[in-house]
């Protein structure tokens, strides 16, 4: 049950503008109009000759993880076309629920200042355009406005639900081409310097929040969650592949999570040390935080959602954020063309040059920190959320996909994901190229010359 905070802030100064500002949706309908056309007057998108003259609607929007959002819809007093009047709002707090409210109000914090990037003529993606955003830093209070995507209309594709490729889309490929391609864009455009002279100073690489999370394990404490993964795997056969389910691999996830504990360090050196492996970009690019436009010639374009704690992360989590919910199918069987397409885009667009092959063993590397780290939980997370997972047919069982039980599919899916990769790519093999580079002596594209764990 949630918690609910009963003294919600109402207003705060906002640090950029220094107007106040709302923090929940009464204190925005309090504020009304006069309050977004000083507020967009001040973004520079509102021109002084013109106004909001009212709202015309408040509506709730379902969904999300952290703060309230808001359909809001409006009128000027000179209409224009360039004015967009259906309108999306969204706040850093959630003072109905404790924990969307905290930590998820500091995820904000970044998204404002990317926002006023974002406004500026050339920016290289397409995102909502933007008509307001300020935060209070001391309360981690906020709003970003932009404007509403037109799901389902004219060419714009409908939203599309995350790990649901299966049901609805007849080819993955193009649209995770498009993704992929916004991806690189972004990010290629920031290690050019074309976004704003200052960006560096405003998205300083983090190497600890830019890079795979810490695995907080001990010894001990790993153990202990692979025993409860093997569990799962014995309790859901059908949720799993088989080949992730012998005790062949079992007994090698338990060598390799152990051999990446031990090497972390190494690992996360590796991860943030070649400054060509971080840009600025967005970290949770799955499917329902895009939009799709169909082209003229039947191409199709991506513009991204969702901006919170935007900020300069590696490579490895860009790709892994953006494909980590993907149908099967594009990891099976397209992953050397996305990476391909990746390093092609990121250096047309500016970014430094690296290989396909590069970019395939700093990926491999940051999914088997951030997977020990993280993902090895998963199974718990499913069994919470989905009690009755073992009675499932399988992962496509009709028990996943209603949306209340989407945190148990979508955890499902890319925990698979995760097995698949850890089977195929062999972290094992990955820790002794990065650990002995010289008498490992890898070749990444014929693997056929050696033998178990790289020996020649």
């Amino acid at each position: 049950m949630s918690q609910t905070n009963s003294r919600p802030l109402d207003f705060v100064r906002g640090d950029v503008t220094d107007l106040t500002i709302p923090a929940h949706p009464s204190a925005l309908a309090d504020a009304g109009a006069p309050f977004l056309t000083e507020a967009f007057r001040r973004f520079g998108v509102l021109p002084e000759d013109n106004a909001v003259a009212r709202i015309v609607s408040i509506e709730r929007c379902p969904g999300g993880s952290t703060g309230t959002k808001l359909f809001l819809d409006v009128e000027y007093a000179r209409p224009d076309p360039a004015l967009h009047e259906r309108l999306f709002v969204k706040f850093s707090r959630d003072f109905g629920d404790l924990r969307r409210d905290e930590p998820g109000r500091w995820e904000m914090q970044p998204e404002v200042p990317f926002m006023w990037v974002a406004r500026l003529p050339g920016f290289p993606i397409a995102i909502p355009r933007p008509y307001f955003a300020d935060y209070d830093d001391v309360t981690g209070t906020g709003i970003v406005i932009t404007e509403r995507v037109p799901y389902g209309e004219g060419a714009i594709e409908p939203h599309r639900r995350k790990t649901l490729d299966h049901r609805t889309l007849s080819d993955p490929l193009p649209y995770y081409r498009a993704t992929v391609t916004a991806l690189a864009k972004l990010a290629g455009a920031q290690k050019s310097g074309r976004l704003a002279p200052d960006i560096e100073a405003q998205f300083p690489f983090d190497p600890v929040s830019g890079s795979a999370d810490r695995i907080r394990y001990s010894e001990d404490e790993l153990r202990a969650e692979l025993a409860y993964c093997f569990d799962f795997a014995a309790r859901c056969p059908r949720l799993l592949p088989e080949a992730v389910r012998t005790p062949a691999f079992e007994a090698r996830m338990l060598a390799d999570a152990l051999r990446v504990r031990e090497h972390e360090d190494a690992i996360q050196r590796f991860l943030v040390g070649d400054p060509r492996f971080h840009a600025l970009c967005h970290w949770n690019a799955h499917i329902d935080n895009c939009w799709f436009e169909r082209q003229a010639d039947g191409s199709i374009t991506c513009g991204l959602i969702d901006w919170g704690r935007v900020g300069q992360i590696t490579l490895g989590s860009i790709l892994w954020g953006g494909l980590s919910a993907a149908h099967h199918d594009i990891w099976d069987n397209h992953l050397d063309e996305l990476l391909a397409l990746f390093t092609a885009e990121y250096h047309a667009n500016g970014g430094p040059l690296i290989t396909p092959e590069e970019l395939r063993f700093h990926l491999t590397l940051h999914i088997a920190a951030m997977g020990i780290a993280r993902v090895l939980a998963f199974p718990e997370i499913i069994t919470f959320r989905q009690p009755r997972c073992a009675e499932a047919d399988g992962p496509k069982d009709a028990m996943f996909e209603t949306e209340d039980i989407e945190a148990a599919r979508n955890t499902l899916h890319v925990y698979t994901v995760f097995l698949k990769l850890w089977l195929r790519e062999d972290f094992g093999r990955a820790i002794d190229r990065l650990m002995h580079p010289m008498t490992a002596a890898w070749v990444i594209d014929d693997r056929e010359i050696f033998d178990e764990r790289g020996a020649p």
